[in-house]
């Protein structure tokens, strides 16, 4: 009989969320997810070291001063670790943008762009990447900016339908909604353990932002992300994307595959808001105003990914200057 994580592969494209290869070579994803915190983690791995030391050999012959060798070592290890990964999965890898640039819709684009360049400069195409951009109004934005320019965005750090809105009107590849953070608000907030999968907040807003998407036809592609139970994960089959850390990868192929039934379905989705959510900016900062967890949840995230990018950069300081 399958297991749940064979199931689960019938109804959605499954991601890894690692930066450990050997986790990819084990679950064999379609596509693989990095972030500062992954990378962070993954350099500390024995046998990772080449990637680190490779990416401040370049930022040396490249950097004029200390500031700008660090600047460019950190984008280098992150394309290092993409290269290598893209190596692994058939698909795409997403790389994470300097989560300090947030607000800044040109320096975000202008960062994209560099982090393509870097990746073609090894012969790795752009239709194999997704810049991972987070769900601000300027992040929006600049990848509304990217996706013209042919370079695909994935939309991370999502909380609420605004956010969600607001990318499929940009046009933008991919959207990440954080299931397990907005369950992590909720239980806080209302003092409890947890819920059923079925009422579980996070959970919900992924099924409100796919149903919403497929009612009104958009193509950008829901990849539910942060999970912290196969509870989770299993009502979310039909999702067209879900991006699973390995430990739940491993429950999930422990699990017998009759726990899995098709939740999700595009063709069939349930009535979410009867229009479309054209947003403009203020529309979307007051959404994010009045919606206290997604307004927490995504300042937190970015002040969470800037800690570890920062840890990481003074990592690669350290080496520059030994």
């Amino acid at each position: 009989m399958a297991n749940a994580l064979d199931k689960m592969k019938e109804f959605t494209v499954i991601v890894a969320d690692t930066g450990d290869f050997h986790q990819l070579e084990k679950f064999k994803p379609q596509d693989s997810t990095t972030n500062p915190s992954l990378v962070l983690a993954a350099a500390g791995i024995e046998g990772y070291s080449a990637l680190i030391d490779e990416a401040v050999k370049y930022a040396k012959e490249k950097g004029k001063d200390l500031d700008e060798q660090i600047e460019i070592a950190t984008d280098k290890v992150f394309v290092n670790f993409g290269i290598e990964i893209l190596k692994i999965v058939p698909g795409r890898v997403s790389t994470e943008i300097d989560a300090r640039l947030s607000f800044d819709t040109e320096a975000t684009f202008n960062k994209a762009k560099n982090i393509i360049k870097l990746y073609k400069e090894n012969g790795v195409d752009k239709e194999r990447v997704l810049i991972k951009i987070a769900s601000t109004w300027e992040g929006i934005e600049a990848a509304r900016q990217l996706e013209k320019e042919g370079i695909h965005c994935n939309l991370t750090l999502l909380f609420s339908l605004a956010q969600a809105a607001a990318c499929a009107e940009a046009g933008v590849t991919l959207i990440s909604p954080f299931a397990g953070r907005i369950t992590d608000f909720y239980k806080q907030k209302e003092g409890v353990k947890g819920y059923d999968a079925d009422k579980d907040p996070g959970v919900v807003s992924v099924k409100t932002i796919y149903n919403y998407y497929k009612q009104h036809g958009y193509k950008t592609v829901v990849m539910g992300a942060s999970f912290r139970t196969k509870e989770q994960i299993i009502e979310l089959a039909g999702c067209d994307y879900l991006t699973i850390a390995p430990n739940l990868l491993e429950e999930l192929a422990k699990t017998p595959g009759d726990a899995v039934k098709r939740v999700l379905d595009a063709k069939n989705p349930a009535k979410t808001r009867d229009q479309k959510w054209t947003i403009n900016r203020s529309d979307f900062e007051w959404a994010m105003c009045e919606d206290e967890m997604a307004h927490f949840k995504t300042a937190e995230g970015i002040r969470k990914f800037t800690q570890d990018l920062n840890k990481l950069r003074d990592i690669l300081k350290k080496k520059i200057q030994a």
